[in-house]
């Protein structure tokens, strides 16, 4: 079952919300919603995303957020009228406007409390690459195309674009892409590590929701925190990391409401009805 509502700051010329939101048994899909633009990120999206994101977090009916895009792309990267050009002349709503973009890009999608999917279904391109990155997982169509392109209009991979690449990249195939700005599709997106994993686009949505389900099943109190845990311990060294991580461990154990750690220990050690490396503990 599922059911859909909107959220939107402004609309496109066709009246339709710059974002969709669909629930499906606990799976938020979120919907760039610009197909004759390609999804371009303006002024609506972000702070439709922003929006979104705000309400989705504390809504019972997402456990999962899913981010794609409509028509044949997964977005475009931004929109060079309406997101530069709009503000050349207007420095304060640009500082408002790239401050919000940053803020749900990456700010919090990287922190989000609830796990997040990235389901690329086509194209994707410059700005697109940071919420690509920042969500936990991505699954791609292996006919998505993908690319940096900033080099061919004679700028840079700015805003975060460059750090969110490095993050998952290696540098020879980041170099390769930053420098010729040349596509490449869905498989090899996969190869270079931008993306878990490419399958055939018209298998794509049942892939995602397949992946949605597991997440949904682990213990969300533990899911939240080894997701936060693993992003921020990447950035430490490894004394910091010890520390941090064992006082993580004693949060999530107290935050825990389901107990999943005694239970888990008791089905394994006691009751011998759990094996660890092949299945979740019965929640």
């Amino acid at each position: 079952m599922s059911e859909q509502s909107t959220t939107a700051q402004e609309t496109h010329p066709n009246d339709a919300p710059p974002v969709l939101v669909e629930f499906e048994d606990g799976i938020a899909w979120v919907t760039l919603n610009r197909p004759h633009k390609r999804n371009a990120i303006n002024p609506g999206i972000v702070y439709s995303m922003l929006k979104t994101m705000e309400d989705l977090e504390t809504d019972d009916r997402c456990k999962v957020l899913v981010l794609t895009g409509a028509g044949d792309a997964f977005s475009a990267g931004m929109d060079l009228r309406e997101y530069f050009r709009g503000t050349d002349n207007n420095p304060k709503e640009r500082v408002k406007l790239f401050r919000a973009n940053g803020q749900w890009q990456w700010r919090m999608l990287r922190h989000y409390s609830k796990p997040t999917i990235a389901m690329v279904n086509g194209w994707c391109f410059g700005g697109a690459f940071t919420p690509l990155v920042s969500c936990d997982l991505a699954i791609a169509a292996e006919e998505a195309q993908f690319g940096l392109s900033e080099i061919n209009w004679g700028i840079i991979p700015a805003g975060v674009v460059s750090r969110a690449v490095a993050q998952l990249v290696r540098e020879r195939e980041a170099m390769y892409y930053v420098m010729t700005g040349e596509k490449f599709d869905g498989k090899r997106a996969a190869q270079i590590g931008l993306v878990n994993e490419a399958v055939p686009l018209a298998q794509l949505r049942d892939r995602v929701r397949e992946l949605a389900k597991v997440l949904m099943a682990k213990n969300p109190t533990v899911l939240r925190t080894a997701k936060i845990a693993h992003r921020i311990a990447s950035e430490m060294t490894w004394e910091q990391a010890a520390d941090y991580l064992m006082a993580k461990v004693d949060q999530s154990t107290f935050q825990d409401p389901e107990n999943g750690r005694n239970t888990a220990m008791g089905q394994f050690l006691d009751e011998k009805t759990f094996k660890p490396g092949l299945e979740t503990y019965r929640r």
